[in-house]
């Protein structure tokens, strides 16, 4: 059986990245539009929350076989400082996974024509002046994505792990980490995620993205730096140590060579 072409690959992670955007960041939106809320209370937070699980779990399944279904520059990033992944392919999956996001984000403002959607927005997040700062929100962004990328790490990128259920662990992950970091920094955890909306959001004229862009640097140095600090914990703790040969196997190998 052949592996997939790079141009294969690129493709799987644009659709994947796309898919999480339209269904997990769209449902945003289109909570705000069909409740008047704004923001959230914990139903609304939930709902939100399984939508981007579903957009996982979708994802993972349909293009995890095919280039692993990073779907996400934190995750591609982690891969790469750890010599999973090389710096051409990852450059190419993190410019994929931005295409994707911005057609994720397009396809919310295509369902949203003749709904205001300069006025909601097309589902990028922000961090709650109101009783944090940018300090807190990176911490926040920060420790979230550590959790998400080990979860993936464990979950998907360890071949020990139990075959078939990484796109549950992670979905399932994802929306615990959004019904505790959601209200703080709106819970990114994922670059692309956020570039693609906001980017989208700018040209249609939506009047909270001149804000959202001077907050972008949170949701890029965050989840860049969560997801380096969540593989090299994986990576120490789930490293295998060669096992030492007992001492006297060591003693007749030598003696043999003598």
């Amino acid at each position: 059986m052949s592996s997939p072409t790079l141009s294969q690959k690129l493709t799987a992670e644009a659709l994947g990245t796309a898919i999480l955007v339209f269904i997990g960041a769209g449902s945003v939106p289109l909570t705000v539009f069909l409740t008047g809320k704004n923001p959230f209370g914990s139903a609304e937070l939930s709902t939100i929350s399984f939508c981007f699980a579903f957009a996982i779990f979708a994802a993972v399944y349909a293009t995890g076989h095919i280039s692993g279904a990073h779907i996400n520059p934190a995750v591609t990033i982690a891969l790469l400082a750890t010599r999973k992944i090389d710096a051409a392919t990852a450059a190419y999956y993190i410019v994929a996974q931005v295409i994707g996001a911005l057609i994720g984000a397009a396809l919310t403002y295509i369902i949203l024509i003749g709904n205001g959607p300069a006025t909601l927005g097309l589902g990028s997040v922000s961090w709650n002046a109101d009783t944090s700062g940018a300090g807190v929100a990176v911490a926040a962004e920060i420790i979230g994505t550590a959790i998400l990328v080990f979860t993936v790490f464990g979950a998907a990128v360890d071949g020990r792990a139990p075959a078939g259920f990484a796109g549950v662990v992670i979905g399932f992950i994802v929306y615990g980490i959004i019904i505790l970091v959601g209200p703080i920094p709106g819970a990114a955890l994922n670059p692309a995620r956020q570039v693609g909306p906001v980017l989208l959001e700018a040209l249609i004229g939506f009047g909270k993205s001149s804000d959202r862009i001077g907050q972008l640097w949170v949701y890029i140095v965050g989840p860049i730096v969560g997801g380096l600090g969540g593989a090299f914990l994986y990576q120490f703790i789930g490293r295998q140590q060669t096992a030492a040969e007992p001492a006297i196997a060591v003693g007749e190998a030598v003696s043999a060579k003598a």
